[in-house]
């Protein structure tokens, strides 16, 4: 994806008034990401407001991010940003987890040789589900809650799987069952069957196996 963003120079209170109008302005393209700061510590008046876009502003961007300067907005100046996957560096060197019995790492660390660990091997992908959101991680407590406690799971989804993950994790808990892993994100087709493949985890259709579909959005 191309990015780009627009820059103005300003004082601290024309920066903080633009981020606040920001805020209070029902038609702003939520697209459009705004960030301020002061520019170094021993300025603490002269900011700077950054709008980024997932494409080249136009005329008309210009003027929405103009327009919440009161009185007047400063210089807009316009860069292309490198071609990066923001997500994929977000993820990279993160630290391995442990929730419930899983241990859940990277290709940069190794697995846990802890007894009753099993470790999934999740590389930094573009989609999401690395373990590290309290969301996953809470999720793979609560499987191996309910596998403690004598739960049986004979059909199982993940809905919004991302990188496959908690259906793994499910899949490992209950081998038996018949599993379905969806997501609105056809990128993800290629990330859960890849990190199925590390992990040794069979795709396909009935039982043991787990199935991967795009849901419509």
């Amino acid at each position: 994806m191309t990015s780009w963003k627009l820059t103005a120079f300003g004082d601290k209170q024309t920066i903080r008034a633009a981020l606040v109008a920001q805020e209070d302005a029902v038609d702003w393209d939520f697209e459009v990401v705004l960030t301020g700061f002061e520019l170094a510590d021993d300025r603490p008046d002269d900011w700077r407001l950054d709008a980024y876009f997932p494409r080249k502003p136009t005329k008309a961007d210009r003027a929405m991010v103009a327009a919440l300067f009161e009185g007047g907005a400063p210089e807009l100046t316009a860069e292309k940003l490198p071609d990066e996957d923001w997500l994929v560096l977000s993820q990279q060197g993160v630290e391995p987890i442990q929730a419930g019995c899983f241990h859940i790492h990277t290709p940069d660390y190794p697995p846990s040789d802890a007894p009753g660990i099993c470790s999934f091997v999740i590389p930094a992908s573009q989609a999401f589900g690395t373990g590290q959101h309290e969301t996953t991680a809470g999720c793979l407590a609560m499987l191996t809650h309910m596998k403690a406690q004598g739960v049986i799971a004979r059909n199982v989804a993940d809905i919004g799987t991302g990188t496959g993950l908690l259906a793994f994790a499910a899949l490992h808990l209950w081998p038996h069952s018949k599993s379905t892993a969806s997501d609105i994100d056809a990128i993800c087709v290629g990330v859960v069957e890849h990190n199925a493949a590390e992990n040794a985890i069979p795709m396909g259709a009935g039982i043991g196996a787990l199935t991967m579909v795009v849901a419509d959005g």
